[in-house]
């Protein structure tokens, strides 16, 4: 007998209010990484070396966290029959999202950079309290393989919008480049994440009390035998590595952008439109792309998917203007909600496949998955500010305007395209080395057990 003559259907009430949380969470997604580094070395004069390690440093600490809270999620769950713990404390993010833009007046150069580093480490401790229960409460109900996809895909738009509306809306609050713009942006933001946070705490307890919560097993592990586990499989190993360039492609694109519409096009307004055309096409893409993968699998989509933005990524090389650019930005948006899509859809597939082997632990992969998420948001940003340092990008404070060598302006558009497209030919052949499309028959339906 199959469960879905047994499950429980999730509400779409309690569904939009879980998912309303994904809007909290792509603000956070998308302003640190499309204004941080602009930020640093145009407003506050941080060099851009110091600025791309302002960004990594605080993310090293992600790739132990997010394992290391994963196993303390279940073990809260254990004890006390739910997560909330956890997403309560994540509430305190916004409070960080305001201090790392709220610098004061005096600071400049490294002690900038000590400030804005101090407040990103807290915050990422905050988002990872959040997101780590978060992500993983669908695991938790007791319901069935197609109503888990409902619930994904509502997320998945919910996130869209929220990673679309600030794409727009931070790059317009700070166009005049001031301190206080930034301060006001930022205070502005962490009002719609506090809010967002509190309805998807609501979301998750009412989705629990509904659907019911499946407890984690007694059996708990260390968290390093749990991370070992996950990366001895050889599928979700090459998906955990081909993801990892995918996000430093897709956050150097974040990074690079406002650099490329004021130092290309000499117009930093256009920050605001570009992320408009890229982010825009994702909230309709996401259902087209799914239905692709009904046709051709995950597997296949996902690298069409990253050979698109492999191409796109090389295009501004041509030269030409702002609406080709715009054209071009629209069909890596397209590709963008692929990439996420399918990405994020084949890790229950390696944790199915790897249950049937015996040999799963979900909240292993979990772990790892978020913290090679993490991992590749500071890595791009940290290559294109590398690039920035080795063209001898000359940073900058507000209302001081300097002109950049020639150098620095080959190296802010060679960071923006051919560097991106090797990071994402890297992803594409990581992602060819997964077998479980190989060994699945399209035609056959899946059923839920």
């Amino acid at each position: 007998m199959t469960t879905q003559q047994t499950e429980t259907r999730t509400r779409t009430g309690d569904l939009i209010a879980y998912a309303t949380g994904s809007i909290g969470m792509g603000v956070w997604v998308t302003v640190p990484g499309l204004l941080l580094l602009y930020f640093l070395t145009h407003t506050l004069g941080v060099t851009p070396f110091l600025a791309g390690l302002t960004l990594l440093l605080p993310k090293i600490i992600d790739v132990v966290v997010h394992p290391y809270l994963g196993s303390r999620s279940d073990a809260a769950a254990r004890r006390s029959g739910h997560r909330l713990g956890l997403l309560r404390v994540g509430l305190l993010l916004a409070v960080a999202m305001a201090g790392m833009f709220t610098v004061p007046a005096g600071l400049s150069g490294a002690g900038a950079a000590l400030w804005v580093g101090g407040w990103f480490i807290a915050g990422n401790l905050l988002f990872a309290c959040f997101q780590v229960p978060y992500l993983t409460t669908p695991s938790d109900l007791r319901i069935g393989y197609h109503d888990r996809t409902r619930v994904f895909m509502f997320r998945m738009l919910f996130l869209t919008l929220g990673l679309l509306g600030a794409g727009v809306a931070a790059p317009a609050l700070v166009a005049a480049g001031e301190r206080g713009d930034y301060a006001r942006m930022a205070v502005l933001l962490s009002g719609i994440m506090v809010v967002s946070g509190l309805v998807a705490v609501t979301g998750v307890r009412r989705l629990t009390a509904h659907a019911g919560f499946r407890t984690p097993a007694a059996d708990a592990h260390s968290t390093l035998g749990d991370i070992a586990v996950a990366w001895r499989d050889r599928d979700f190993r090459a998906l955990v590595l081909s993801y990892l360039f995918t996000g430093a492609t897709t956050h150097l694109f974040l990074a690079a952008l406002p650099f490329y519409t004021e130092h290309v096009f000499g117009d930093s307004e256009l920050t605001a439109v570009f992320m408009g055309a890229f982010l825009g096409p994702a909230v309709v893409a996401g259902p087209v792309w799914a239905r692709v993968s009904r046709r051709i699998g995950k597997q296949r989509g996902l690298v069409i998917c990253q050979v698109v933005f492999v191409a796109g990524s090389l295009a501004p090389l041509l030269g030409y203007g702002v609406a080709p650019a715009v054209a071009v930005v629209v069909v890596l948006g397209v590709a963008f909600a692929g990439l996420q899509l399918f990405a994020f859809s084949m890790v229950p597939d390696a944790v199915a496949a790897a249950e049937a082997r015996g040999a799963a632990r979900a909240g292993a992969y979990t772990g790892v998955w978020t913290a090679t998420e993490a991992t590749g948001t500071a890595v791009g940003p940290y290559v294109y500010s590398a690039a920035l340092a080795l063209g001898g990008f000359i940073a900058t404070t507000e209302g001081r305007t300097v002109v950049q060598p020639e150098s620095a302006h080959t190296a802010l558009l060679v960071g923006f395209t051919v560097v991106p497209a090797v990071l994402m030919a890297a992803a594409c052949f990581f992602q060819l080395r997964w077998t479980l499309d190989r060994s699945r028959d399209p035609s056959t339906p899946i059923l839920d057990v």
